[in-house]
């Protein structure tokens, strides 16, 4: 009997030491856990030596960044209306005859845009307004290959939108980070305008940095006259070695055609928001709980103060970390962790880019008076689209 339970107890003390083992050395071994995303980067790239000399051709360029440029087509219907209030027969043969019920089929409205292939898993990164509604969503590859397509999450505050196809040997973009963008750089956009095909235009950077233009909540828009037209949204904005810079978004234009002033997204925020909304399902942002007014010299002399700078805390969300930290309407923000607030816009993205949780210190003036608070960052809560 004691040499039968010898013979057991050794294998029993084996098990124990390899479970400690792999326990203690691969504990997420025990769990699925999902793949990383595969992002491809470029390290910064030196500019010529050469003073004035250039390519007398972007072409290798193109071909490296354009097989990643793809075509979406969406498709969205409009609302059922009552057929009685069609009375002009021009707009029953648009929204359709009524039924026996005296309501109109809906009518399938098709529209186009551009997107990048941002990962070999099939990540593609558009904007958000391409998509929004759409009831399908078709992907048509450079090499000919079409996917429909399934929308991962989206993010309506830069109007980025991440969609995923399941097709295998694709074409990727790589993506241009933390590269320093200079006026007057040469940069190619890459898109599907008017629906007429992949088509490339040419320019420079305008400027950078470009904000408070009403277009996003949040904005920090590469502008360019490359010539940027409907369809091209979503596209791809690459510089002269075929690295994505950034997402064409949007133009000025008092015909609706290119009137040499673009706006993109740039590359260093659209990997931001992808990794954001593949990992958490949205991307998470640090909030305040505040709104703003920015300080005019107007105010300032109402206000008492002979510095027309800061923000005017205009209201505060009851249970806001605002709130919580005892900040009051009519409170003027005039600076961030030491640091002096100059516009709202820079303000309200530092704020954002602070994780949830983290301390700030806000120098506040109140009735004349300095005052300074930590307040704990809150979640910035979702974005309501409807």
């Amino acid at each position: 009997m004691r040499k039968l339970t010898t013979f057991l107890l050794w294998p029993i003390a084996a098990g124990i030491l390899v479970a400690f083992v792999m326990l203690t050395f691969f504990p997420q071994g025990i769990s699925p856990s999902l793949a990383p995303v595969e992002i491809h980067q470029v390290s910064p790239t030196p500019p010529t030596s050469d003073l004035g000399v250039g390519p007398v051709s972007y072409a290798d360029a193109v071909a490296k960044a354009a097989p990643a440029v793809v075509n979406i087509y969406t498709r969205t219907r409009a609302p059922q209306t009552s057929g009685d209030q069609f009375e002009d027969p021009a707009l029953r043969e648009y929204y359709g005859q009524p039924d026996a019920n005296g309501r109109t089929q809906r009518q399938v409205i098709s529209s186009l845009g551009s997107g990048v292939i941002i990962s070999p898993q099939g990540y593609i990164v558009t904007n958000n307004h391409v998509i929004t509604e759409a009831e399908s969503i078709l992907v048509a590859l450079h090499d000919g290959r079409e996917a429909e397509a399934e929308v991962i999450g989206t993010d309506p505050e830069t109007d980025l939108a991440v969609l995923k196809i399941s097709l295998k040997e694709l074409a990727v973009i790589d993506l241009a980070i933390s590269q320093p963008l200079q006026v007057g750089d040469v940069v190619l956009a890459i898109g599907n305008p008017f629906g007429v095909g992949q088509t490339v235009t040419m320019g420079i950077i305008s400027a950078t940095g470009r904000n408070q233009l009403g277009i996003n909540t949040y904005e920090n828009f590469i502008q360019t006259d490359a010539a940027i037209n409907p369809g091209n949204s979503g596209g791809a904005l690459v510089n002269a070695m075929g690295h994505m810079i950034g997402i064409n978004t949007a133009i000025f234009s008092r015909s609706g055609g290119s009137q040499g002033i673009g706006f993109a997204i740039p590359a260093d925020l659209v990997r931001s928001v992808l990794k954001g909304i593949i990992e958490n399902g949205r991307v998470v942002r640090g909030w305040l709980g505040i709104e703003i007014q920015q300080m005019t010299p107007a105010l300032a002399e109402s206000f008492g103060t002979e510095e027309a700078w800061g923000l005017i805390i205009a209201g505060i969300f009851r249970d806001s970390p605002a709130h919580q930290a005892g900040m009051q309407p009519g409170d003027v923000l005039i600076s961030i962790d030491g640091q002096p607030i100059r516009s709202g816009q820079a303000a309200m993205n530092q704020i954002a880019v602070t994780k949830p949780g983290a301390l700030l210190k806000l120098g506040l003036l109140r009735n004349g008076e300095l005052i300074n608070v930590e307040v704990t960052i809150g979640n910035r809560p979702p974005t309501r689209t409807n």
